[in-house]
């Protein structure tokens, strides 16, 4: 299948999709040098950027309700299933995620602040206990389903182009 075959997602599609990757990643990177540096700035933008990843994923699925998806690609119907199931993980997961560090921070009784722009209060009464219930959702359960579902995510879409050489990461671009 060359590129001229391939159906493409639509271009709000495709937008939703990679800059979901990159609100990802970056939300990532700055954990990472909160972690490695202590610094409170990386944790703001962490939570700055975690905030913004959750408006963008409901927008996201707003845009799927609304845009069709292209056909799909001749796979066994396991295959089938199983993306469906995948990429409705990752979108629970992507909503989940900074929804659980949202809640960890409110009960913690932490306003959210967005890149200086606004604050999301306090609209809770804190309680630490809820506050590390919800760390723990967000750090020990749900991160380890991003890392998993993404790499199971990133594995399937390399297997179509280098093995299946079905060129699916086409439809994507």
């Amino acid at each position: 299948m060359n590129n001229s075959n391939v159906s493409k997602w639509s271009l709000s599609s495709r937008i939703f999709h990679w800059i979901s990757a990159l609100l990802l990643l970056v939300t990532w990177i700055m954990m990472l040098l909160y972690e490695n540096l202590d610094g409170s700035l990386y944790i703001g933008l962490h939570k700055s950027f975690g905030i913004s990843l959750l408006f963008w994923m409901i927008a996201r699925v707003i845009n799927r309700l609304f845009v069709k998806a292209p056909p799909s690609v001749p796979m066994p119907k396991w295959q089938s299933l199983a993306s469906k199931f995948s990429h409705f993980a990752l979108y629970a997961i992507l909503i989940a995620m900074p929804l659980a560090g949202l809640l960890m921070s409110l009960y913690g009784g932490r306003p959210v602040d967005i890149f200086g722009l606004f604050q999301i209060p306090v609209f809770v009464t804190p309680d630490r206990s809820l506050a590390r219930f919800y760390n723990d959702i967000h750090t020990e359960i749900i991160w380890p389903m991003i890392i998993g579902f993404t790499a199971l995510h990133i594995g399937a879409a390399l297997y179509h182009q280098f093995i299946k050489k079905d060129n699916l990461i086409a439809r994507m671009k």
